[in-house]
């Protein structure tokens, strides 16, 4: 007790005292607002903050935001593609509901769709028209939809894997929707942000702590920034590092170490499902990327298939045929085909069904997620902090440099 005395006393009568004994708050306050502001830059903001000098960008733009094409690429390649495919879920989303759903939708106004397909391509023909004749074309097409919806609908399950590319799908929303990214990574990340910014201010501490020691047997003012730069450089890293690793439990002199994420794979799956199956894989999406994304032509193909049997009837065709002529009766049918997939995609759109199916591929989408291996589950958040991770690394660094400057500056000078 006297040792431990005598030390407090030197320690009282240093001139450098109040400098000295707030080493250790100002080295965790200091590292709590630069682990703050390291993460919010890995997300914000989400376009480009600064200005140009030619082509060489002075400014930031959030990492993810930025990187969203790449980032959304390998988290399909290393994590999505693992959980399940677009032919899966589609089949999950159960095509013969929907096909139903879109019928009894389009016969609520199938004569009115009629009219403006007819209209559109020959007014005057359409308009002079006897009634019988038009009567004959909207009961046909009337009892034809059903069968069609059913086969169409039937022949795009199928055929989900050749008409939609999962990844380029993915990619494309990320890259066009960056504030949905972030949104998407933040609801499934949110706890270990946290947690990195709540246990950077112990960790900050605790090197004040190693820093006041060595302050005691070198006294030396660069070593203070010098310090405080190494301080922030690992502060950074250890946080992020604490909340992928390890991957799997370890017994380190009896306390288990594990991932603060990897921990909670259960919870982290129930979000990432439900915000997946509302977000990425829904019908609307789906059905969005097949009739009007890079492979519309072979979808286009394939509507028209079924749907020119709407007016594939002998009478109704050689009616339309004699009154139109050959020529008319061609681009008839393509003005049909185009306002058929328009018609489609309203009801495909309504978010009443799309929050059913949600509901139906969450179910296998969260089976398969709490089926990953511990690797492939890390791999849903990682991408987000190992792209250019060195620059939040460095960033705690520069902080950690400039705090031991203001701090010499002020209490040791």
């Amino acid at each position: 007790m006297d040792a431990i005395s005598n030390i407090w006393q030197q320690i009282l009568a240093r001139p450098d005292f109040w400098g000295f004994i707030t080493i250790p708050i100002v080295a965790s306050v200091v590292t709590w607002l630069h682990v703050w502001m390291a993460l919010k830059m890995v997300f914000y903001p989400i376009t480009f903050w600064g200005f140009h000098i030619g082509r060489l960008p002075l400014g930031w733009q959030g990492i993810v935001p930025r990187k969203a094409g790449k980032i959304s690429g390998i988290l399909v390649d290393q994590s999505l593609s693992k959980i399940g495919s677009l032919d899966e879920f589609f089949r999950e989303m159960k095509p013969d509901e929907m096909a139903e759903f879109v019928s009894e939708t389009l016969m609520e106004t199938i004569e009115d769709f009629i009219d403006e397909v007819m209209l559109e391509r020959n007014r005057t023909l359409w308009e002079n028209l006897p009634a019988g004749i038009k009567r004959r074309v909207y009961s046909h097409v009337r009892k034809q939809v059903p069968q069609v919806m059913e086969d169409l609908v039937t022949e795009l399950t199928f055929n989900v894997e050749n008409l939609v590319d999962m990844r380029q799908m993915v990619v494309s929303q990320m890259e066009n929707d960056r504030a949905m990214m972030v949104r998407m990574f933040l609801r499934v990340g949110q706890k270990e942000i946290n947690f990195i910014w709540h246990i950077s201010f112990f960790i900050g501490l605790f090197f004040g702590c190693v820093q006041m020691v060595v302050w005691l047997v070198v006294p030396w003012h660069w070593t203070l920034v010098f310090w405080a730069a190494l301080w922030g450089l690992l502060t950074n890293w250890i946080a992020i590092w604490m909340v992928f690793n390890p991957i799997e439990p370890k017994k380190v002199m009896g306390i288990t170490m594990h991932g603060a994420f990897m921990r909670r794979q259960a919870e982290v799956s129930e979000v990432f499902s439900y915000v997946s199956t509302r977000e990425l894989f829904t019908l609307k999406q789906i059905m969005n990327e097949m009739m009007f994304g890079p492979k519309a032509e072979k979808t286009r193909k394939l509507v028209k298939r079924h749907v020119s049997k709407l007016l594939d009837t002998p009478i109704v065709r050689t009616a339309l045929q004699m009154t139109m002529g050959w020529e008319e009766y061609a681009k008839l049918k393509d003005t049909i085909i185009d306002k058929s997939i328009v018609a489609t995609m309203v009801p495909m759109s309504d978010p009443e069904l799309n929050e059913s199916r949600a509901a139906k591929v969450n179910e296998l989408f969260l089976e398969r997620m709490k089926q990953l291996t511990p690797t492939e589950f890390q791999n849903l958040l990682r991408p987000a902090f190992r792209e250019d991770e060195w620059i939040l690394i460095v960033l705690g660094g520069v902080t950690g440099a400039f705090a031991g400057w203001l701090q010499l500056m002020l209490g040791f000078k």
